[in-house]
């Protein structure tokens, strides 16, 4: 008895950190001894939560230094969709879009923390795009912007990795925008964040290439989960990449990019050149 009333005080005490606009919480999905789990970031420490991230997880009482485990991305999305052209500073002299630009990506495309951005080798022109990166938490089909904030989980850094020559020649963006690991997200899922003035910052071998807050987003994640939902229904673990800001560059094997979203942590993916088949 005393260990089920436990049980609830602590699960209540999750919601409520999840749920809170001032007590941010970050959770990350990792492999330990060949099991995956989800787990709440502390410091160097996770604490282990057993069941799905998106349905009421139980804490084990388990903990693990993240120096011991390996790192996945912190969700497995169905859907991965992203907005184009959402910051004036990108923009440049191309005029402000009168509608949501909307592309997607795919799962395959996401990788986690520390590994590998693969360049393919017939890509010549491969770019960074640091990104705040939406985490859907329930299912939502044509909510409101009002109600949008109901269904977003937390919020992830993304590099939205893409082929400037494959955009400009392909018929569509599967190539530029969806190959094998151009996708990365991570480290964290972080939940109470505000996050429509949250700094994100780009590092090309340390130096940095990008710095905007998501305040200068021209259509808000509440705008942008709401659009989507009245032509996609959205569930748990999708993400959405909500636009890149300032100006890209190209990134070569042996480079190192970072992205760094205020309140989750940096996402750090080395560069390599894939192999000939």
């Amino acid at each position: 008895m005393k260990r089920n009333l436990l049980m609830l005080l602590v699960l209540v005490f999750l919601s409520n950190l999840a749920n809170s606009q001032s007590n941010p919480v970050k959770f990350v999905r990792y492999s330990s001894e060949n099991q995956e789990s989800f787990g709440i970031l502390e410091g160097d420490v996770i604490r282990e939560l057993q069941g799905d991230l998106f349905s009421d997880p139980v804490p084990t009482g388990k903990t693990v230094a993240v120096s011991a485990i390996k790192l996945l991305p912190p969700c497995k999305p169905s859907k991965v969709l992203a907005v184009g052209l959402n910051y004036r500073s990108h923009i440049g002299d191309r005029p402000i879009p009168d509608h949501m630009g909307l592309f997607a990506k795919y799962p395959t495309c996401v990788i986690a923390h520390n590994d590998p951005i693969m360049m393919p080798v017939d890509a010549t022109d491969l770019h960074y795009e640091g990104e705040l990166v939406v985490v859907i938490g329930k299912t939502a089909s044509k909510v409101s912007v009002a109600q949008a904030q109901e269904y977003i989980f937390g919020v992830t850094a993304g590099n939205d990795v893409s082929e400037r020559n494959w955009q400009k020649i392909d018929l569509q963006w599967l190539r530029a925008k969806g190959s094998d690991t151009f996708g990365p997200i991570g480290p964290a899922i972080t939940t109470g964040l505000d996050y429509d003035n949250l700094m994100l910052q780009t590092r090309l071998n340390g130096d940095v290439v990008q710095s905007e807050s998501s305040k200068d987003l021209i259509y808000s994640v509440d705008e942008i989960v709401s659009y989507i939902s009245h032509y996609v229904t959205l569930l748990p673990g999708d993400v959405i990449f909500t636009g890149t800001p300032g100006s890209t560059q190209a990134m070569h094997p042996g480079d190192i990019v970072e992205i760094e979203l205020e309140g989750v942590g940096i996402l750090s993916n080395p560069v390599e050149m894939a192999k000939k088949n």
